[in-house]
């Protein structure tokens, strides 16, 4: 049976038949199994025995992959919206590592970016109506960006300013040799990590640091903060129950009701 383009982008982009998911689960299979074979080279006593067998399946995966980032760029409507569109930057980076391994070494080893293309699991497994949740994040961290921004730029301040003062009263022979190293302590203690490896000798130093210490609990809790009161606003926001896939750009989350993809404007089938 003759399959036609229109078809084919059906099979690829869309997951609402047998052909469609059956294209998608053996996709899912190949990214798991590329994925486990990039972790088993890691291992240095199976590269060894077993480096040869993983070169061979890697290139195998590679080629796949790579056929089939050409493809959904031929069935694209609007080629260059569908590369530049999210899940068309994290195709490209799936077969990037592979072909950079001529020119860096072990760089192959940073193919498991394609962990990000599970995220298809989601048209798969018709967990649409999660979507809904997960754009209410997107937009709550967009409106949120300049207050985010701002508590930044205030915590920077603090990090300056204490890694200075630590540096002054620490001073080099305590570890504190200059201010950037007092900036990494800063950060260090008031993100309460705290690796031990610097480390206020002098009561005052240490007053200082019991303080930037409290802070950082204060601290934690703001973006959190500012990001629910965001997340509240928009919470009557509609949720959509049936979602497609762009067959331009191959967004996913497109509203059922909608003519055009909000994200490259074309129009939807």
């Amino acid at each position: 049976m003759k399959i036609t383009k229109k078809r084919l982008a059906h099979i690829i982009f869309e997951s609402d038949d047998w052909a469609s998911k059956a294209f998608d689960i053996a996709l899912l299979i190949l990214i798991f199994g590329s994925i486990l074979i990039v972790i088993l080279d890691s291992v240095a006593s199976l590269r060894l025995e077993y480096g040869w067998l993983f070169l061979r399946l890697e290139w195998i995966t590679t080629i796949l992959f790579t056929l089939e980032y050409l493809l959904r760029i031929w069935l694209s409507q609007k080629a260059k919206e569908y590369v530049f569109s999210f899940f068309g930057v994290v195709d490209f980076l799936a077969i990037l590592p592979s072909y950079l391994s001529f020119f860096v070494l072990d760089s192959q080893l940073l193919s498991v970016v394609r962990a990000l293309r599970l995220l298809r699991v989601i048209r798969i497994l018709k967990l649409g109506r999660y979507v809904s949740e997960a754009e209410y994040l997107t937009r709550s961290l967009k409106a949120s960006f300049h207050k985010i921004l701002i508590f930044i730029a205030f915590v920077l301040t603090i990090v300056l300013i204490m890694g200075t003062l630590m540096f002054i009263i620490e001073g080099p022979e305590n570890g504190f040799t200059s201010i950037p190293v007092g900036m990494y302590w800063a950060v260090v203690t008031l993100t309460t990590v705290g690796f031990g490896d610097i480390y206020p000798v002098t009561p005052l130093g240490q007053f200082a640091s019991s303080l930037i210490m409290l802070l950082g609990y204060a601290i934690i809790a703001v973006p959190t903060g500012i990001i629910t009161s965001e997340m509240s606003k928009i919470s009557n926001s509609k949720t959509p129950e049936d979602i497609k896939t762009c067959t331009s750009c191959g967004q996913d989350g497109v509203d059922s009701q909608d003519n055009f993809c909000k994200n490259c404007g074309s129009k939807i089938d």
